[in-house]
């Protein structure tokens, strides 16, 4: 799979709560990106292994969830993308996803991203709320020494006091820098950490602002979570951007993205 030079969406559940949830949403956004001309991947995890409290809905794990994913990949006709935790779940995650993420805590595992790149997917480093965007090289760094050639990197925001996060849009130039596409996650760069006390809460009313903001600076595409009914979501329902909404967001996206071009 070769990305493309127009405009990127990854978007998809947070979580997968069901295969009907998942096929839903990859259809409606497949029909949406064909009318506009947006590339699309559907994204969802099988396990949140990062949840705030232990207590929290994870997914339906490795396996199931899998299997939900080749689903959507076989059926909507659509890449897909999926987070993993150890070397064991790349291997068996790159069997079905196009794409294998490095969930933002885990980007310094070295045996993580080596695992990840020697599968031969696309592998996406997401930014670390703990790095500044130059300390980023370095991750790449790793990536390419252990033979990526295939890679994005997503700025999600910088960990700013206590249950905050802000978002530097002069990471997406510094991080362009490095020679690889950047990605900037909407969703998460507008999440408030440990905000409801045992979850996350969220500001799902600043992703368009911030999306626009990254696309103009020159970031490749953007990274959403959505949702049906965000209201009712098991993971990270604050700061998804509700189906219905995607449309327009799309809309005035392409707008910046054809602006800049």
């Amino acid at each position: 799979m070769n990305l493309p030079g127009r405009l990127i969406l990854i978007a998809g559940p947070c979580v997968i709560e069901s295969q009907k949830l998942c096929l839903d949403v990859a259809a409606a956004l497949k029909r949406l990106c064909d009318r506009l001309g947006v590339f699309y991947v559907f994204k969802a995890s099988y396990d949140k292994a990062n949840r705030t409290s232990s207590k929290s809905f994870r997914g339906p794990g490795l396996e199931e969830g899998l299997a939900v994913l080749a689903k959507v990949r076989a059926q909507i006709g659509v890449p897909v993308l999926t987070d993993v935790h150890t070397e064991a779940q790349a291997g068996s995650a790159a069997r079905v996803a196009d794409l294998l993420q490095i969930p933002a805590f885990l980007c310094r595992q070295t045996d993580l991203i080596n695992a990840a790149v020697r599968t031969g997917r696309i592998v996406n480093l997401k930014k670390g709320q703990f790095l500044s965007p130059a300390e980023m090289g370095q991750v790449i760094a790793k990536a390419q020494n252990a033979g990526g050639k295939k890679l994005l990197v997503t700025e999600r925001g910088t960990t700013f006091g206590y249950r905050n996060l802000v978002a530097d849009m002069r990471s997406i130039p510094i991080m362009r820098r490095f020679g690889f596409p950047v990605i900037f996650d909407a969703t998460h760069s507008v999440q408030l950490p440990g905000e409801g006390g045992d979850r996350s809460g969220g500001q799902r009313e600043f992703a368009p602002v911030l999306a626009r903001c990254a696309l103009a600076a020159g970031a490749s595409g953007i990274f959403v979570e959505t949702h049906p009914r965000p209201e009712r979501a098991l993971s990270d329902g604050p700061n998804m951007i509700p189906l219905a909404e995607m449309s327009a967001l799309l809309a005035g996206l392409l707008k910046v993205h054809s602006a800049v071009q």
